[in-house]
């Protein structure tokens, strides 16, 4: 048992934010409220610091990519449609990547693959600490991945194979569609008959999880290619999320009449502007979005962004002149539900996961905010 004193307690949820302690016990908090007492519980004194939920990374590759040796594991570039593999498999959990993630706050990312194919793959929520893989693991699969614009256009081009357009990689992700469609006609008719199911499929079985509406198609995507993909989610009546979502300015009515089935998760900036599609960083969108109602949060991309970047993002965005209130949920309960795990991470209320970062100052405003401590399921796994 562990009792967090004296914080100024940003919960992210209804009790908003208050002057408080918080009370934790079987990695579960217990309590809010001020002035707890427990005789046997473990005293973290916080008097002068901010209690936040551990920060979420909406979209990010850690665990599966080695920036220093060039080998990943989670892009498997063979083939424009690879709906079948899942990034469960593909992650590291001993990967030095998690431990930097902690001293940054971020306790849990959603890790996915790609984004080289139009159709990738499963998508897993991973916790940065914690015994093992699948006790990290708080969701399997949130989402299926796929990309258009430059990624596939710049793998499949080089090799002179389609997709190498944007109007051919549109046209790979309706055909995918289309044979999930298919393939979901088929087992209905079959009407249980195992003689009369089609031959087993991975990667449909994993569309229609999509086109049930169990998981969103989750989307990297820059620019004009927005609209695209908009087009595609109401062709097949499917839920997704705007990854990266550069660009979103020019398209805010557009996303906007969506939002029902729609997220943005903004990022990464900080990398040099180049042609077409990312030439424009338009952090100031979020403020226009979040004001209009669109669900939205901020990615790190990692590794191929340091894991500081989330708050370096963020400070932009309240730069900009968006609430820091505002902007903190974009890192934590916004994100928690994008990714489907709002029940048990994103914000701190009794019956969550007691995953939560102790910081000196607010980091979306000050430049000089350290994190202090960071837990996971009630552990101790960061402190400065």
């Amino acid at each position: 048992m562990k009792l967090i004193k004296n914080g100024t307690v940003m919960t992210m949820g209804p009790q908003g934010t208050l002057r408080a302690d918080v009370l934790i016990e079987d990695g579960k908090i217990v309590r809010i409220a001020e002035n707890i007492t427990a005789e046997q519980a473990e005293v973290i004194e916080a008097s002068g610091l901010l209690v936040l939920p551990g920060l979420v990374d909406a979209h990010s590759h850690i665990g599966g990519f080695d920036t220093q040796t060039g080998a990943q594991d989670l892009n498997e570039s063979v083939n424009p449609v690879t709906a079948q593999l899942n990034a469960y498999d593909g992650v590291d959990p001993l990967s030095p990547q998690f431990a930097a993630a902690l001293e940054t706050g971020i306790t849990a990312s959603g890790i996915v693959p790609g984004s080289a194919n139009v159709i990738c793959g499963l998508g897993c929520v991973i916790k940065s600490a914690g015994s093992s893989l699948a006790q990290r693991c708080v969701r399997q699969p949130f989402a299926l991945k796929a990309a258009v614009g430059g990624n596939p256009k710049g793998v499949y081009g080089k090799r002179n194979q389609s997709p190498m357009t944007r109007m051919a990689i549109a046209e790979t992700i309706r055909e995918y569609f289309h044979q999930v469609q298919d393939y979901r006609k088929k087992k209905a008719e079959a009407q249980g008959d195992p003689a009369k199911m089609p031959k087993l499929d991975q990667g449909l079985e994993n569309g229609e999880l999509v086109l049930d509406k169990q998981i969103p198609l989750k989307i990297h995507v820059y620019q004009h290619d927005i609209l695209t993909c908009i087009e595609l989610a109401k062709e097949f009546d499917i839920r997704i999320t705007i990854d990266h979502a550069l660009g979103s300015s020019d398209f805010l009515d557009e996303i906007e009449a969506e939002k029902d089935r729609l997220a943005i998760i903004y990022g990464p900036i900080g990398a040099q502007k180049g042609p077409n599609e990312l030439h424009l960083v338009d952090t100031g969108c979020l403020k226009d979005l979040d004001e209009r109602g669109v669900l939205c949060a901020i990615m790190t991309d990692g590794p191929a962004r340091n894991p500081w970047m989330i708050l370096a993002q963020a400070g932009e965005a309240v730069r900009f002149g968006c609430p820091p209130e505002r902007v903190l949920r974009m890192i934590t309960i916004n994100a928690a539900k994008i990714l489907g795990c709002e029940d048990r991470i994103g914000s701190l209320e009794a019956g969550k996961d007691a995953d939560l970062v102790l910081f000196d100052q607010n980091p979306v405003v000050s430049t000089s905010a350290h994190v202090m401590l960071t837990m996971v399921d009630g552990e101790v796994v960061y402190r400065r």
